[in-house]
């Protein structure tokens, strides 16, 4: 869910546990928290190993840059490209004998803080993190290379309290942080409307309640929030607690499309593997196509890749209505993300940044043009 992942400068420290994944299986031990928020912070792993598959170009040894790839990402929907990329080995197979270390988090702030320490070379994340990642750095820590998820959050309410939109005044709306992608997005769509509400605090007209996704489902059927703001599969959980989804943030974006998750790389990886960085973003561009191709199939990939992770496949019930909602593609969509941070900056969590040379698109631009496919734009906000 790069969903919940935070503006805020909230400290958080990853666990060093790295995982070896296999072509064809992807498992990791994180909590159930972990799977259902990225709120809290920190990352488990466990260790799985076999012999690199067949590459491209169909050579198993073929030699890149790099013997390994530290690949970050959440055991989540919206980062469903990881999940199906590796569970299905296309991204093992375009790095042939360069080993995949993955690493699973639930938290923004956590893979950020391991990109930079070296931890992970690259890893699939929210914009928010990535807007903080790179201005707390000056510019200096890492690019945006690539597109993964659209959509996949939705404002889901109590159907007896909240009838319309017009309803909201005097409600208590969740988000999963203060700050976090959601959390700006629901402040922002509150002070179009014209209710007057403190982002620190949130309180005003509507009640804003940071509450982990962990927690909000029983929030709701204690009847200590009214409604939420929130990714999948969280909001499908609600709608089968009996809420009702009352507006999917598709509507308010131009096209229905906004970025929920990218991919980021270190810049020092960046500069030293640019042939493994390109390895990954084909079988990025793989797995999004065998995604389209193959929906239930991939949906399949990403419930087992869960349940190896949690221990507990997602219902069907709050699988299929999320994994529907969100689109993977390879557009990082970055008129969307300098939205998202000037949505940041007017509710007053974000002093201005500088995103100038915060995209690097030039090899998936280069993968795309050798698959046919147009090439993606960065706003203005490529390396100069």
């Amino acid at each position: 869910m790069a969903p919940s992942t935070s503006l805020t400068h909230t400290p958080a420290r990853p666990n060093a546990g790295r995982i070896r994944r296999s072509a064809v299986a992807v498992v990791a031990a994180v909590t159930v928290a972990g799977l259902l928020s990225a709120c809290s912070y920190g990352s488990k792993s466990t260790d799985k190993a076999s012999a690199a598959p067949a590459s491209a170009s169909g050579a198993a040894d073929t030699k890149l840059s790099a013997d390994t790839v530290k690949i970050g990402y959440f055991a989540n929907l919206t980062h469903g490209t990881p999940l199906v990329g590796l569970q299905e080995g296309l991204i093992q197979k375009e790095l042939g004998a360069t080993q995949v270390k993955t690493q699973i988090f639930n938290a923004g702030p956590a893979e950020i803080e391991a990109l930079n320490a070296g931890s992970i070379d690259i890893g699939w994340i929210g914009p928010s993190p990535a807007i903080n990642g790179f201005t707390k750095s000056k510019g200096t820590s890492l690019r945006v290379v690539g597109g993964s998820a659209s959509g996949g959050v939705k404002l889901v309410v109590n159907p007896d309290k909240i009838k319309t939109l017009d309803d909201l005044k005097g409600k208590k709306i969740a988000t999963p942080q203060l700050g976090n992608t959601q959390d700006v997005a629901l402040l922002n769509y509150l002070a179009e409307k014209g209710y007057k509400v403190d982002a620190q605090s949130g309180a005003g007209d509507v009640s804003v309640v940071r509450s982990d996704n962990k927690v909000t489902p029983d929030a709701y059927k204690s009847g200590s929030i009214d409604g939420a703001w929130v990714p999948e599969p969280t909001a499908s959980k609600l709608v089968s607690l009996g809420a009702k989804e009352l507006l999917n943030e598709k509507q308010v974006w131009p096209d229905g499309k906004f970025v929920i998750t990218n991919i980021i790389v270190s810049q020092k990886f960046l500069k030293e593997h640019p042939d493994v960085v390109e390895a990954v973003l084909r079988g990025s561009v793989n797995t999004n196509a065998f995604i389209k191709a193959n929906p239930d199939k991939a949906k399949a990939d990403a419930n087992e890749a869960i349940k190896a992770a949690a221990g507990n496949a997602l219902d069907p019930a709050v699988l299929d209505p999320a994994w529907k909602d969100i689109e993977f593609l390879d557009d990082p969509l970055a008129g969307t993300f300098q939205a998202e941070a000037d949505h940041a900056v007017k509710a007053g969590l974000l002093e201005k940044p500088n995103l100038t040379g915060i995209y690097d698109l030039t090899l998936l631009n280069k993968v795309l043009k050798e698959k046919g496919q147009p090439a993606v734009a960065d706003a203005g906000l490529g390396v100069k």
